[in-house]
């Protein structure tokens, strides 16, 4: 079974690095791994080319390329329209991966039952702090109506078939930051589709993508997900939502401040 491994980047040779040697460093080697670059102005695409030789070498797919898009979520539509896998997973440039079982774990799930997507746990760093743990992401087995309570699978860990894409549609790209919730809401919830929560960390995460920016992030989150729920046939309750994030929001506060 072939995973494609899909990065978007911009701007990240800080970080793509450690990105790229997860990928290279995992056992499981059935991989594509599509990285769509933003046109940066930095030297990422000269690390992006670096590493070919050093993929082909090891017998791995690599495929990239450097041009405009129209946001992270046109990008990463343009990865999954290129991948040729079974499985489709996206990695960020700023995350990479727990260990280098994480995707032998993940074909492991998919090749031993029926199944259309996976998901597991992330932890969140700081890399202004030594890369200080500030946050352990544990979800939970998807059950209906979680989505309306503010649950979202932690997307970085996020593994589908390649062919729901092609069944159900990729990511909006009119959304500024909760498209990829969308997707999963629409996969998940609307069309019923069958998941696995695999309670294991998947994922390390450095802070500050989109969705964690403070109150005004939290504010088009939001909106986009009143919009996202109610055209996907579900019904968003604004003050039971808003409870639930809070409520979310306090938990995350006690167990950072017990980190």
């Amino acid at each position: 079974m072939k995973v494609s491994i899909i990065t978007v980047c911009y701007n990240s040779s800080k970080s793509i690095c450690d990105t790229i040697e997860s990928v290279l460093k995992q056992n499981y080697r059935n991989i594509e791994y599509i990285l769509i670059d933003g046109k940066s102005a930095d030297n990422t695409v000269e690390i992006i080319k670096k590493y070919e030789s050093i993929f082909r070498a090891n017998g791995l797919e690599y495929v990239w390329i450097s041009e405009k898009d129209d946001g992270i979520y046109d990008a990463i539509n343009k990865g999954i329209k290129m991948a040729t896998g079974d499985i489709v997973g996206i990695l960020n440039s700023d995350d990479y991966y727990y260990d280098d079982h994480v995707l032998f774990d993940i074909v492991k799930e998919f090749d031993n039952q029926y199944i259309d997507c996976v998901y597991g746990n992330i932890i969140y760093i700081d890399s202004k702090k030594n890369d200080k743990i500030t946050r352990r992401w544990v979800s939970e087995q998807f059950k209906t109506g979680l989505f309306e309570k503010s649950w979202t699978p932690g997307h970085p860990t996020f593994y589908c078939k390649k062919k729901l894409y092609d069944t159900y549609g990729l990511y909006r790209t009119d959304f500024k930051i909760a498209a990829d919730v969308e997707l999963m809401y629409r996969f998940l919830e609307k069309h019923c589709l069958k998941s696995l929560y695999i309670d294991r960390y998947m994922v390390i995460m450095r802070q500050g993508g989109v969705s964690n920016r403070g109150i005004m992030s939290t504010i088009t989150i939001t909106k986009e997900m009143q919009i996202a729920i109610n055209e996907n046939g579900g019904s968003f309750n604004i003050f039971k939502y808003l409870f639930y994030k809070c409520l979310k929001i306090k938990q995350f506060i006690k167990k950072r401040v017990a980190v």
